[in-house]
C-alpha cells in the first residue's frame, strides 16, 4: 500500500486520510489521554491515546472524547497498546468497538493483531525495530510501520538510534515508514524524511504541551533536562527504556528501590524489580522523587511548554515543503 498525497496535502495510507503525517505518540500512562489525542487529530495528525493499564471503560469513553474533541474530520484518533499489557486484545477490540481509527502496538510483536485487523478492517500501525520485524509485519498485513530507535522514550526494541535504522527499513519494505525516536525539532523531521520516512512520530514533544494532561512538575522537568541527563533503565517489563535522571532511576541503579509489595498483573511478564505502572502515575502526577519520567534522549531540546497548534504551526513547513 503506497502513501501519496491527494489534493495538495492530503495523505491516504490504507483508508485514512490525513493532513499531517505526524503521530503523536501514545504514552502511557494517562500522559496521552482525549485532550491531547484530539487535539493532535483537530490539527490534521494522528492522536493516539494509550489504552495501557487503564480500565476498557475509561479507554472507551477517552475515544469518544478525544473524536468529539476532533470536531470536523481532519486527521484521525488511534490507539497505542502495548503488547506486553495482560489485556492486549480486550484493549484493542474495545477500542474498535468506541471507534478507534486505527490501532498502534509496540512492547513486543503480536501476530495476533494482524487477524484483528483484517477481521475488523482497521490499519495496524506495528512499531518496530528491525529489518526482520519491518517484513514480517509487511507480510502479516500492516497497513503502515513504525520505526522507533534506542533514542525514544520510553520501552525500545534497539540499541540503535533512528537515525542508523530508518533508511534500511524504508528500503526492506513497500509500505508507509514513519520514523519515531529523536525528532523534537523540524530539522529532526526533515532528517527523517530525507532518510525516506513519509512521517514521524513525536512522543517526547508532545509531553511539554500544554494540552498533555501531566503535571507541570513533569513538563518543567523536560524544559530543563540537559544534555545527557537521560539513562537507560531496564523495566520490569524486560525492556530497556530511556528516562531522565531521577531519585527513583538513581535507587534503581544502585540497586536500593524497594521491590512492590501489591501487584494488578498489568503485564504478561513481569520481574518485580518495580511497579512501572505506579512508577509512572507518580510521574504523571508530578512525584518528583518517586516517579519514573520516560524521555527521549534529545529531550534537552525542549525550551518550551507550547500548544499543540503551536507544534504544528513549526512542523507543517517541513511536509508542505516535500
Amino acid at each position: 500500500m503506497v502513501s501519496n498525497f491527494l489534493g495538495g496535502f492530503i495523505m491516504k495510507i490504507g483508508n485514512l486520510e490525513i493532513e499531517v503525517p505526524i503521530i503523536q505518540g501514545g504514552m502511557a500512562i494517562r500522559a496521552s489521554m482525549s485532550r491531547l489525542a484530539g487535539a493532535v487529530a483537530r490539527e490534521g495528525g494522528i492522536g493516539l491515546i494509550a489504552g495501557s493499564a487503564i480500565g476498557i471503560e475509561e479507554l472507551k469513553s477517552e475515544i469518544i472524547k478525544a473524536k468529539e474533541y476532533m470536531g470536523e474530520k481532519a486527521g484521525a484518533i488511534g490507539v497505542n497498546v502495548m503488547v506486553a499489557v495482560s489485556n492486549f486484545e480486550e484493549a484493542v477490540n474495545a477500542s474498535i468497538d468506541a471507534g478507534a481509527e486505527l490501532i498502534v502496538c509496540g512492547a513486543g510483536f503480536s501476530k495476533g493483531i494482524f487477524k484483528i485487523g483484517k477481521e475488523r478492517n482497521i490499519p495496524i500501525f506495528p512499531i518496530v525495530s528491525s529489518v526482520k520485524g519491518a517484513k514480517l509485519s509487511e507480510r502479516l498485513g500492516a497497513t503502515a510501520i513504525v520505526v522507533e530507535g534506542g533514542n525514544a522514550g520510553g520501552h525500545l526494541g534497539t540499541d540503535l538510534d533512528s537515525w542508523d535504522i530508518v533508511k534500511d527499513i524504508v528500503e526492506a519494505v513497500n509500505i508507509p515508514v514513519f520514523g519515531a525516536g529523536g525528532v523534537i525539532e523540524p530539522e529532526d523531521a526533515k532528517r527523517m524524511l530525507d532518510l525516506g520516512a513519509v512521517g514521524v512520530q513525536m512522543g517526547t514533544r508532545f509531553i511539554a504541551t500544554t494540552e498533555c494532561e501531566v503535571g507541570d512538575e513533569f513538563k518543567e522537568m523536560y524544559v530543563h533536562t540537559k544534555k545527557g541527563e537521560v539513562v537507560e533503565i531496564a523495566s520490569c517489563a524486560g525492556l530497556p527504556a530511556n528516562a531522565i535522571i531521577s531519585p527513583f532511576v538513581n535507587r534503581l541503579k544502585a540497586g536500593t528501590q524497594e521491590r512492590p509489595t501489591k501487584c494488578v498483573h498489568c503485564l504478561k511478564k513481569c520481574d518485580y524489580t518495580f511497579c512501572v505502572n505506579e512508577k509512572l502515575v507518580a510521574g504523571h502526577h508530578g512525584d518528583l522523587e518517586n516517579g519514573v519520567f520516560f524521555a527521549g534522549k534529545d529531550v534537552w531540546k525542549i525550551k518550551d511548554i507550547v500548544s499543540v497548534k503551536e507544534v504544528f504551526k513549526r512542523f507543517k513547513p517541513v511536509f508542505e515543503n516535500r
